[in-house]
C-alpha cells in the first residue's frame, strides 16, 4: 500500500508528491498522458524548448512560491513584453505610453489619462457591468475596438458584452514606458524548460505514464491509502450533474528553416478577421531578446486557435461564469463527501489558476494533509 496516490503529474501533483516523499511517505504518481509536467511539458526540437501547450511565464509576488520553486530550476531573466498585431499596425502589450502614442500621437501620461477619461465619459459608463464597459472604462473605445474587442471575442468565443467585466480586470494599464506585461517580483523561464523542473520535483519518486485512472480507478484507489485527484471534477462523477464548460486551444506548431520568424515570443492578433489568437517563438523564451537565438539555425513558431471544449479535447481554460459556478459548488458538495479523495488543481478545483497560485495551493494542502 501507498500513502498516496497522485493523480497527474503536473505542477500541483508534483508538488504535492515532493512534499509527501520529503514527509517520508510513499507516494504513487500516475498520469494518462504518455509524459510528466502537464501542461507545462516543453519538449526539444532542434535544441528549442517547445511549450507544447501554450506559452507558459512563470512569475509571481510571493517569496514562499519563489523560494520553493527555485530549488528545481534555475530560472532565466525572461520578461514578458507581447506585441498586438491589428491588420498590420504594432501596438506595445501592456498599455503603455508606447501604445497610447501610437494610437493617439499623445506624448505626456496626463495627455493619455485625458483621452481615456474623454472616451470613458463619451461612452457613459459609470459601473461597468460587462467586460466592454469594464475595457472602455480602462483604456478608452478606440484601443478597445482596436486591441481588446476581436481578440477577447476569438479567446471565449462570446461577445464581449455577454462576458463578466472581472476577466480583463487583470489587463495591465500604466502611463509610463514600462513594457513588462506582469507586475510581479519574480519572473522568468526555468533554464532547460519546464519539463527538467517537474522531473526534479518528481526525483526518486515512482511515476506511471499512459494510466488512465478514471478506467481503472478501482484497482488503483486499492493501492493507496488516498487519492489526489488533480484531473475534471465533473468527469470523476461520471458528468452526473452535467458538464462543467471550458474553452480549448487547438495548435499549429511548424518547424522554420530561419533563425528569426516575429523578433518576440508572443504577437497577439487582435484584428477579429485572423482565425489565430497569437503566434509564440518559442526560442525568444529562452535567450530573452538580444540575438543569443540567432546563433540557432531554426525556429519554432506555433499558432494558438481558440475553440469551445468538447469532450476528447483538452480543457484549459475554466468558463467562471454564474451558471458554471453554481454547477460547480454541486460538485465541490460531492467532493467534499469524499472520505478518500482530495481534489485539487486547475481542473479539480474549476479555477483560472496561474502556476504560482497552482504551487500555492498545493503547498497549503501539504501543510493541512502532511503537518
Amino acid at each position: 500500500m501507498y500513502d498516496y496516490l497522485v493523480v497527474g503529474s503536473g505542477l500541483f501533483g508534483a508538488v504535492f508528491a515532493q512534499n509527501a516523499k520529503q514527509a517520508g511517505k510513499s507516494v504513487l504518481v500516475i498520469d494518462k498522458r504518455p509524459h510528466i509536467a502537464g501542461n507545462v511539458y516543453t519538449e526539444d526540437v532542434e535544441g528549442i524548448h517547445v511549450h507544447k501547450y501554450g506559452a507558459h511565464i512563470f512569475h509571481t509576488n510571493s517569496d514562499r512560491v519563489w523560494n520553493y520553486i527555485t530549488q528545481f530550476a534555475e530560472f532565466n531573466r525572461f520578461t514578458n513584453s507581447p506585441v498586438a498585431n491589428y491588420h498590420g499596425e504594432l501596438y506595445s502589450l501592456p498599455f503603455n505610453m508606447y501604445t497610447f502614442n501610437k494610437m493617439w500621437g499623445v506624448v505626456t501620461p496626463e495627455e493619455a489619462a485625458a483621452k481615456i477619461e474623454e472616451q470613458k465619459t463619451a461612452a457613459g459608463i459609470t459601473e461597468p457591468k460587462n467586460l466592454e464597459e469594464q475595457a472602455i472604462s480602462l483604456v478608452g473605445t478606440d484601443i478597445y475596438e482596436k486591441m481588446v474587442k476581436g481578440y477577447t471575442e476569438k479567446q471565449w468565443g462570446r461577445p464581449c458584452d455577454q462576458l463578466p467585466a472581472f476577466i480583463i480586470k487583470r489587463l495591465p494599464v500604466r502611463l509610463t514606458f514600462d513594457n513588462n506585461y506582469f507586475n510581479a517580483r519574480y519572473q522568468g523561464i526555468p533554464m532547460g524548460g519546464y519539463t527538467r523542473m517537474v522531473e526534479n520535483l518528481l526525483d526518486g519518486i515512482e511515476v506511471r505514464l499512459g494510466v488512465d485512472y478514471l478506467e481503472h480507478k478501482a484497482e488503483l484507489d486499492a493501492l493507496a491509502h488516498k487519492v489526489i485527484y488533480t484531473g475534471p471534477i465533473d468527469a470523476y462523477f461520471d458528468f452526473k450533474l452535467g458538464t462543467l464548460e471550458y474553452r480549448s486551444v487547438r495548435f499549429e506548431t511548424e518547424l522554420l528553416d530561419k533563425p528569426n520568424y516575429q523578433g518576440n515570443a508572443a504577437v497577439n492578433y487582435t484584428d477579429r478577421e485572423t482565425p489565430w489568437t497569437r503566434i509564440i517563438e518559442h526560442k525568444w523564451f529562452e535567450f530573452g531578446k538580444d540575438d543569443a537565438g540567432n546563433d540557432l539555425p531554426k525556429t519554432v513558431i506555433s499558432r494558438e486557435y481558440s475553440s469551445e471544449w468538447k469532450p476528447g479535447d483538452e480543457p484549459y481554460y475554466p468558463v467562471n461564469d454564474e451558471k458554471n459556478g453554481a454547477l460547480y459548488e454541486r460538485y465541490r458538495a460531492l467532493a467534499d463527501a469524499e472520505d478518500k479523495v482530495i481534489f485539487g488543481g486547475r481542473l479539480g478545483e474549476y479555477k483560472y489558476y496561474d502556476m504560482d497560485a497552482v504551487i500555492a495551493s498545493a503547498l497549503d494542502l501539504c501543510e493541512r494533509e502532511l503537518g
